[in-house]
Parts: structure tokens; sequence; C-alpha cells
């Protein structure tokens, strides 16, 4: 397990710094250079004029949680999308079906020990399935690895609730419990996946894009707080549910997601592609229409992400396997 974490620190060398913190500690020197290695020298003397513009104008605004709390205050509206995306994040289920995975495979008929093996395998395709979410959130964004991710998983959760049932009817109705059992694993597998290509490290991401520096470490630590409660809530409910509820509860599930899917659709704005003051002009908007909807918000713009073409037409027509491309490029 260590070799993970080595391979991480490891390659933190190469990172450039965070040319905001420079400006910010009164480094300009070393924002410089950190700009110009990530962006080029042209660009880069660009950016950080920007950014030291930015600074100047967030400089003295301190704020607090109590501020980024007060429905009244700017922050607000991040610090309830950072918020709901961890609660969302909870509702997937997946911190619950992580934990008791095994009781699971046992719900679709199979002993303990090769429930543990089935368990052992999920787990192995999981690792190699949640690879695709660092070149998809940025091929396609963040809201439609989301949304993917939402509705693969209310399809999976509703095919798990019949496969569920019919294990266990399944000598009533004289119905071969593999050949419903199989189904079943098929299905927890790609819920699997399709969390971790969704919803596993993309909330994580949204909060680095949407506060300032300011305010960057309160609206994470905020997100670490709601994820741990709202995980702890639903890993101490599922055992209840799972004895009183049996395979009902996956269909619990589906509706958890469900309403997961439809906030993300309605509020979660794509923050992919743009910068911090780009992607500012969406909150500032939203709070001077005095309306969250995506939609509604500069004519929908927050809901695509902007992916560059050399025609200037708009990203999301670029065709997929070109972007991905540049992601390993």
């Amino acid at each position: 397990m260590q070799i993970y974490p080595v391979g991480l620190l490891a390659i933190f060398g190469v990172l450039p710094e965070s040319p905001r913190w420079f400006i910010i500690h009164e480094r300009h020197d070393d924002a410089e250079a950190s700009l110009k290695y990530i962006m080029g020298e042209e660009e880069g003397k660009k950016k950080l004029d920007e950014l030291q513009e930015n600074a100047k104008q967030e400089s003295g605004q301190e704020i607090g949680y109590k501020d980024m709390l007060n429905p009244k205050h700017a922050m607000f509206h991040p610090t309830f999308i950072t918020i709901m995306g961890q609660i969302n994040q909870a509702l997937t289920g997946y911190g619950a079906v992580s934990v008791y995975g095994p009781q699971i495979f046992e719900l679709l008929g199979y002993d303990v020990q090769l429930s543990e093996f089935l368990t052992q395998g999920n787990y192995v395709s999981y690792f190699f399935l949640m690879t695709f979410a660092w070149l998809l959130v940025d091929a396609v964004g963040r809201r439609t690895v989301l949304l993917g991710g939402s509705g693969t998983l209310i399809g999976c959760f509703a095919l798990l609730t019949l496969f569920g049932a019919l294990v266990q009817k399944s000598d009533e109705y004289g119905i071969p419990k593999q050949a419903v059992a199989i189904p079943g694993i098929v299905s927890l597998f790609i819920a699997t996946g399709a969390f971790g290509i969704g919803w596993l490290a993309t909330i994580w991401l949204i909060p680095t894009e949407i506060f300032p520096t300011t305010a960057r470490a309160q609206g994470t630590a905020i997100s670490v707080v709601v994820w741990g409660l709202a995980n702890f809530a639903v890993t101490l409910m599922t055992p209840i549910l799972f004895n009183n509820l049996k395979y009902w509860l996956f269909l619990v599930f589906a509706l958890t997601n469900t309403f997961a899917g439809v906030w993300t659709y309605f509020y979660q704005p794509e923050t992919g592609g743009r910068s911090f003051e780009e992607n500012q002009e969406f909150f500032d908007a939203a709070r001077k229409e005095g309306n969250w909807r995506v939609s509604k918000v500069l004519d929908g713009e927050f809901r695509k992400l902007p992916y560059p073409k050399p025609d200037g037409q708009d990203g999301e027509t670029q065709p997929l396997l070109a972007r991905v491309r540049d992601q390993i490029g």
C-alpha cells in the first residue's frame, strides 16, 4: 500500500508551485517563474499581470467561516455547492457499498468465502477503472462526468434491486440462481467503476476552482468535514436498512442517486477549462440575477466545458477522442 504514496511524493518535486500563493506572499519573481514554466514566456507574463491585479482586489478581504455560511455573503453560493457536492457523493451509497460489499454478494446467493473473493475482485476492477477519471474529467468536463456517473449508478442499482429480488425468490419461481446472480455481479462491478470515474475524485476538484485564495483553505476544510459527516451517516444507516429492507436497499440508493444527479444537473456549474476569475463570473451573475439554476445564469454558458478549438467554436463539439489525446499527449 505504501508504494502509491511514495510514487506521488516522487513526482511532487517536478510540479510547479502555486503562482497565486507566491503573489499573496509577495514572491512575484517566483510567481513569474512558475507561470512561465506552466504557460510559456508570453502567456506567463500576461497571466502574472492578471493575477497581481486580482490579488490587489482581494487584499484585505478576510473571509471567515461565518461569512461562508452567511446566505447574504458572496461566498455562500460556492460554499453551498461544495457542501451539496459532498452530500451527493455520500448519497451515491458507495461509502456503504465499499464497506458492506461481502454482504451484498451474499445477498446475491454466494457463500462467505466466495463473497470475499468477489469483493476483492470488485476493488481491483475499481482501481483500474478509476484511472479513466483523470482522462475524462478534463476531456468532457466535471458536470458530464458527474451526471454520467449518476445515470449509470441509477441504472445499476435498479437492476440490483431486480436481481436481488429474483435471487431471493429463485426457488419459488424456478429460476437458476446463477442466471440472475451473475448479471447482479456485473451490475455491481459497473456501478463501482461508474462511481470511481464519476464521483470519487471529481467532487474534490471543484472547491479548488471556485474559492479565492483567501477562502480556499476554509472551503476545503468545510468540504472535508461535510464529507466525513455525510459518509458517517450513510454508512451508519446502511446495516440497519440492509437488515430491514434487504434488496430494496438498492432501490433506495437508486433514488438517492437520482436526487444527486438532478441537483447536479440544475445547480452544479461546469468549472473545468476555466480560470478562477472566469468561474467567479458565474457566481457574480447568479447573485445579480437572483437565480442559481445553471441554465438560467449567463444563458446557460456554464452548462458546458469551454474546450478550446482552433476555429473558436464551442468545445463541446470537439470529438471526444481528440480531447483524450490532448490529455495524454
